[in-house]
Parts: structure tokens; C-alpha cells; sequence
């Protein structure tokens, strides 16, 4: 499957990568980060698995908003939410994988439609395109 970008953002990683600095291109934004104390950092700072739970939660959520109104499902509520938990663990294979779960809150949506508007929504979010296969995502309607 190809794609046509229509939009390229641009990030770069200085120092210990878990436990540097990461920022955009355009400078609009900066972050330290720091490995968390589970993982036995510092906790001083953001990391990767933060990131990514903020970025796929909004993602995910707007999917659901334009799979509801493309394909004529019902409306999602002002008051919707996505909550991404995000883990991180060894691998049995060798090296770290995640583990996703999201849960997903739609206030006033019938739970039929509620559950198709979470499924379409999938197939439309490119978080969950670029992780099919790879990584499962247990999604929970709340």
C-alpha cells in the first residue's frame, strides 16, 4: 500500500535519546525527556511511550469523529473521550514491545453504534494502520 503525504513534520533527538532532549523542526516545541523510574530513569521528563499515548489518543478520537461523519454513523458528543494507556515490557523474543489499550468514552451513543463507530475508526486512524499486525490494541467502550 502506498500513500500520498500531504503534510511532513520533522523531529530531532539529542543526547541519550531516552534521556536527552527532543524537538521539532519549527521549534514550537521542546521536551526533555527522561526514561521513567519503572525502567529505572529518573522519571524527570517525558519519554516516547507518553508521546505516543497523547498522540494516539487524539488521533484515534478525530478518526472516529470523521468515520462517524463520512460514513453516516451517528454524531460523536462534544463531551467524547480516548483514553491511551500505553506499556512498555521486554519482549519473550528479545527486545521491548508495547502494549496498548484504549478506552473509549461516547456519552449518549446506543452501544451498537457506539461499537462501530470505535471499529471504523480504526481502519480510518493511521495510528492504528501503522501497528496492525504488530501490536495488539485492546479497545474497551466506557
Amino acid at each position: 500500500m502506498s500513500i500520498d503525504p500531504k503534510y511532513w513534520t520533522e523531529a530531532t533527538a539529542t543526547g541519550g535519546g531516552r534521556n536527552g532532549t527532543s524537538k521539532l523542526a519549527d521549534g514550537k516545541l521542546t521536551i526533555t525527556m527522561a526514561s521513567p523510574k519503572e525502567l529505572g530513569g529518573s522519571g524527570l521528563g517525558h519519554n516516547p511511550e507518553e508521546l505516543f499515548a497523547t498522540g494516539y489518543a487524539a488521533c484515534y478520537l478525530g478518526a472516529m469523529r470523521f468515520a462517524a461523519a463520512s460514513e453516516k454513523l451517528g454524531t460523536v458528543p462534544d463531551n467524547a473521550t480516548v483514553t491511551a494507556h500505553v506499556g512498555l515490557g521486554p519482549r519473550s523474543d528479545g527486545g521491548f514491545g508495547l502494549g496498548i489499550k484504549l478506552a473509549v468514552s461516547l456519552p449518549g451513543v446506543a452501544p451498537d453504534v457506539a461499537a462501530k463507530i470505535a471499529e471504523r475508526g480504526h481502519f480510518i486512524c493511521p495510528y492504528s494502520n501503522l501497528i496492525a499486525g504488530n501490536v495488539k490494541v485492546e479497545t474497551t467502550l466506557v
